[in-house]
This record gives C-alpha cells, structure tokens and sequence, in this order.
C-alpha cells in the first residue's frame, strides 16, 4: 500500500503532542543524512571535483581540485585546489583573504572543509 504525501501531511497534523512531531521530526532528520550520505558517497579523498555556484564566498566558485578528507559527520571536506585554480585564486582581485605565495602551485583551501554539498565529482584525468 503506497501513502500518499498528503496523507503523511495529515497524520503528522494530527499527532496529539510535541513528543510525537518530535518523533517525527528526529526519523525526518535521520532519513535526510541518509539521503546525504548517498548523493555524496563519491566524493572520497582523491577524487577531483569543482566548487559549485552555491558556495560562499564567491570568488571560490568554480575552482577545481582535490578532495581530501571529510569530517568526522561526512559534511565537509578539506579540498587541495589544483594548479590553475591556485593561480586564479592568487590573482583574483577579490582575493583578500588568502594569501598565497607566488611559488606554491597547489593551496590547501584552510578552515573546516568545503560542504559536500557544494562540490560537484568531475572526471579524473
């Protein structure tokens, strides 16, 4: 038998309490890192991968490079931009907060790791 999502709309308007929609509340959340987990299982240390638009700050956008590892909930993930995308970074006049040195070819982007969410697998060459 399939529930319709507006019956699973209803049910939820009905429970009694707020231990119940808690309840719900607590599956719901559970049942999204899972969903999570899934659409960014590819994105393991040694995959190549590209910022998307949806990051902050902007100037990151676009820049490819190397995924490193992930945090311990597997929402984030230091990434080591690749050579080009490190001279964009160094050049870009909107660049002011990393600082990078004219010889390094590779940056390590610092802080807790990119959203997983905002990296996007590309081809590995």
């Amino acid at each position: 038998m399939t529930v319709t999502m507006d019956e699973v709309l209803d049910f939820i308007g009905k429970l009694p309490d707020a231990i119940q929609v808690a309840k719900v509340q607590e599956a719901s959340a559970l049942r999204l890192s899972a969903i999570d987990k899934e659409a960014f299982a590819g994105l393991v240390p040694g995959r190549r991968a590209r910022i998307t638009d949806s990051l902050r700050p902007a100037l990151l956008r676009g820049l490819t490079g190397t995924v490193q590892e992930r945090n311990h909930t597997g929402s984030r993930a230091r990434f080591l931009l690749d050579e080009e995308s490190t001279r964009t970074l160094r050049r870009d006049p909107r660049n002011t907060k990393y600082r990078i040195p004219e010889d390094m070819t590779r940056f390590r982007l610092p802080g807790n790791g990119v959203p997983v969410s905002c990296l996007d697998v590309t081809e590995d060459d």
